[in-house]
Formats: structure tokens, C-alpha cells, sequence
């Protein structure tokens, strides 16, 4: 807002709520769909086995509807597909805001990569151990993270609201706990 966006260019806008829930509850289900089949496959059940997340239910129900929501999606909804995104559409339109603020999306996500060969089990058993299975695990993540980054300025831009992002986001993280 010191910058001069409106509530509106932040994805923020009280006239944006509504067709962002909408949007918002459509992602959600398409993402508890296929991430119930992925859990139910044999073929890709492993990938769900994270040792991050080995957890009980309450734990589990803590992580996935108050942890992430709040600690995770807010944070980076409102900063990459609110604050940069504007931002960036300011100064250089829709492409560049898309391009850059996933690029840093996916660079955000390096520092979380760093065990993921060793902490999902999937992962390890593909990539191995080792430097070269670490630093795989780290450039798949964010080329991945930056994919999904362009995804979710997408349905920010169909909707106009960060919140279609933020429930894409957020099914994908807490319903995958669960």
C-alpha cells in the first residue's frame, strides 16, 4: 500500500471475494481429487511419505488447517501473488509479473529443498544420497515451485483475488499432511 497499489491491484479487493472464493473452492476439490488418487495408487503412494510429516492426527490437523494457512499461504500469497505481482504489473504488465514473481517463488523455495531426498522417501530412492542428489532434489524443487508460481498468478489473474491462489496453495500443502 506505501507503494501506491490499490487493495484491488494487491488481489485484495472487496469486489474480488467472491468470485476468489469461488475459484478458490474449484481448485480445492480438483486438488482433493487428484490428491486422493495419488494417495490411493500404489504407483505414487510413496511420494506422499515424507518423514516431515510423520505425524499424529491432532498434530497433523494443526499443521494442516492453522501451520500452513497462516504460516505458509498467507505469508507467501500475499507477498508473490499480491505485493510483487502488482508490483510488477505495474512497471512491466502481466507476463513480467508473472515471470518474475514465480522466478522468486521458486527461488524461496531452495532453503526447504535442502533434505528433501533424505525426508521424502520417493525422492531418496530416486535421486539416491549424496551432493548430486541434494543438489537435484534442490533445482527440481524450484523449477517445480516456479511452475506452480505461474499456475497460481493465474488463477490470481482470471479471478482477480489472491484468494484462488491461496486455496490452490493450500490444498496442495495441508491436504497432502493430511
Amino acid at each position: 500500500r506505501l507503494a501506491g497499489l490499490s487493495w484491488a491491484e494487491l488481489g485484495l479487493g472487496p469486489g474480488t471475494w467472491r468470485r476468489g472464493m469461488t475459484w478458490a473452492a474449484a481448485v480445492i476439490g480438483i486438488a482433493a481429487l487428484v490428491l486422493a488418487a495419488g494417495a490411493a495408487l500404489p504407483l505414487t503412494r510413496a511420494a506422499f511419505r515424507d518423514s516431515r510429516y510423520h505425524l499424529g492426527w491432532a498434530d497433523a490437523l494443526l499443521t494442516a488447517f492453522v501451520l500452513i494457512p497462516v504460516g505458509t499461504v498467507l505469508l507467501e500469497e500475499v507477498a508473490f501473488r499480491g505485493v510483487l505481482w502488482g508490483l510488477f504489473r505495474r512497471l512491466g504488465g502481466t507476463v513480467l509479473a508473472t515471470a518474475a514473481s514465480s522466478v522468486l517463488f521458486g527461488l524461496w523455495h531452495i532453503l526447504p529443498s535442502l533434505n528433501l531426498a533424505t525426508d521424502n522417501q520417493a525422492i531418496g530412492d530416486t535421486l539416491g544420497s549424496g551432493k548430486s542428489a541434494q543438489v537435484t532434489a534442490v533445482l527440481g524443487t524450484v523449477l517445480f515451485t516456479t511452475a506452480s508460481g505461474v499456475v497460481f498468478c493465474e488463477l490470481r489473474r482470471r479471478s482477480g483475488s489472491i484468494l484462488a491462489s491461496a486455496g490452490l496453495h493450500w490444498a496442495v500443502n495441508g491436504l497432502s499432511v493430511l
